[in-house]
């Protein structure tokens, strides 16, 4: 089991907070906690509530990660084997699902 790197600790959350300050206005913050070989994903909506969103694998680089989506109906995460976007797209994918889209 790799363990994951304090130095990629630090670049995966920079990087999906700055993701989503650009990207997703309804988050007023982006939370990640570390637990072993995953990160996890949370968000903070406008109104205070926290909304988890996914978990990823670290895959021995800080380019390489296994993504899961969090679904409420079971409370568990579901892998998805066949995502292999960037982590940014794939916290894009799973906040159209959970987040939504702007109201125009």
């Amino acid at each position: 089991m790799p363990v994951i790197p304090e130095s990629t600790k630090i670049s995966l959350a920079q990087r999906l907070r700055e993701h989503a300050k650009a990207k997703w206005p309804q988050l007023t913050a982006v939370h990640v906690r570390y637990h072993g070989q995953f990160a996890y994903i949370t968000g903070e909506l406008n109104d205070g509530e926290h909304l988890p969103l996914m978990r990823f694998r670290y895959g021995g680089s800080a380019h390489r990660w296994g993504t899961a989506i969090y679904v409420a109906s079971t409370n568990s995460y579901d892998n998805q084997i066949w995502f292999t976007g960037s982590p940014e797209e794939a916290f894009d994918f799973v906040c159209d699902i959970h987040v939504g889209p702007i109201a125009p």
